[in-house]
């Protein structure tokens, strides 16, 4: 595929995942657990019908391939879906979009300490001044009330930049049948957890029409188009792609909700995008290079 090609399918594909925060907005009545259940299925179906269609094979197929780095995968990503889910709602869209778009840096620092993949100097320099970022957010979400959203948003990234690093251990350059998992793993918690706290699944037909869409578009066709394209494009370039979820995501409550960004969000979300470009950026010149 030629690699403008590959771009386009990565920014529509970050596009698509940055109205999910509008979605969650949209939302009059179900809670978490009814939102982690029914954005899941779609999610799920959504994912494995793309995943047969790219790879050219049936659906018992696409399943019997799953194997346990896939599982592993997926396990991560269902803890990281649950706490962006909560996030969402307990803080606002811009401070969980934004404190995500550190999760470069949390993947550099696992991969550190769990497969022996050194950071590079201009890493470690990128990733002080991005959780100075985090940490003026935090500092700030905790003044506003918004200290717990923020802390999910945080255990959010660690498990997607867990995850990350397992794809990085298991060589896989498609990770599609890892977010299949962590979506089916979602929806039973999701169930789960819906009854057991006495909520049940029973929600509003526009909330349901809402979260059906959240799952199927904002992310099972925005994951699909990302991973798609991400496989022509080297990685820190997707870095810098992947950073128009972050900076689109705020502007859609924004425009059409009225939920402005707070001084905070501005300064700290500048600090950890900025961080995140020059990194993104020095990594691809430095690849160019050898």
């Amino acid at each position: 595929m030629p690699k403008k090609n590959a771009v386009i399918l990565v920014l529509l594909g970050g596009t698509f995942m940055s109205f999910v925060g509008l979605y969650m907005r949209l939302i009059n009545e179900a809670d978490g657990f009814q939102i982690m259940f029914y954005r899941s299925l779609s999610l799920s179906l959504m994912v494995g019908i793309v995943c047969c269609l790219r790879r050219q094979t049936s659906a018992l197929k696409f399943i019997k391939s799953i194997d346990k780095n896939d599982v592993i995968m997926g396990i991560f990503l269902s803890l990281a879906f649950t706490f962006y889910v909560f996030s969402m709602l307990h803080t606002t869209v811009a401070s969980t979009l934004l404190i995500l778009s550190a999760t470069p840096f949390m993947s550099a620092a696992i991969g550190w300490l769990w497969i022996g993949e050194r950071p590079s100097s201009i890493t470690w320099i990128a990733m002080i001044f991005a959780f100075l970022g985090i940490y003026i957010m935090v500092y700030s979400g905790y003044t506003l009330g918004n200290n717990l959203g923020n802390f999910m948003a945080l255990l959010s990234g660690f498990w997607f930049a867990l995850m990350l690093v397992m794809a990085r251990r298991s060589a896989k350059t498609d990770v599609l049948g890892g977010t299949f998992i962590g979506g089916v793993l979602c929806l039973f918690f999701g169930f789960m957890a819906a009854y057991t706290f006495g909520t049940g699944l029973k929600v509003l037909q526009t909330d349901l029409l809402i979260i059906l869409v959240m799952g199927a578009f904002g992310i099972g066709i925005g994951i699909a188009l990302v991973t798609w394209g991400a496989g022509y494009i080297p990685a820190a370039e997707v870095s810098i792609l992947m950073l128009i979820e972050s900076v689109l995501g705020p502007i859609w409550p924004w425009l059409f909700l009225g939920e402005a960004m707070t001084l905070s969000e501005i300064s700290g979300g500048t600090l950890v995008l900025g961080s995140v470009t020059i990194f993104a950026l020095y990594s691809a010149r430095s690849k160019a290079l050898t």
